[in-house]
């Protein structure tokens, strides 16, 4: 299977950036979006951000204006760009990338990484 690796997680104080990536450990063909998606203790999993194949992204309303994602395809790579975050943006955040190949459907996950803001 396809391994989703994060980094990039770690403490900051209110209005401090971060930047996760998440590298796949083999090439991925045949995807349709990765994603960023973000859980909270106590809290459903939710999406953060999103960027197509074709290159268009899509983002929460709570983090527009905020983040940005952005992708390498030659490093298998794809980014999240966090900016001016906020204590409500602690969360574990996790790496997606979802498809189909072979006329069967998957859908990938990252391990997650911890993102802590507080003063």
């Amino acid at each position: 299977q396809v391994q989703l690796v994060e980094s990039g997680g770690g403490l900051v104080q209110p209005g401090g950036s971060l930047t996760l990536s998440c590298t796949a450990s083999r090439s991925i063909f045949s995807w349709n979006a990765m994603g960023w998606y973000r859980q909270a203790p106590g809290k459903q999993r939710e999406l953060v951000a999103a960027i197509t194949s074709g290159g268009s992204t899509n983002f929460a309303d709570f983090v527009k204006g905020r983040f940005a994602i952005s992708r390498d395809n030659a490093k298998d790579t794809v980014y999240l760009q966090m900016n001016s975050l906020e204590p409500e943006d602690t969360a574990v955040y996790y790496c997606n990338v979802a498809g189909r190949r072979w006329g069967v459907s998957f859908d990938y996950w990252g391990q997650g990484t911890q993102v802590t803001v507080s003063s």
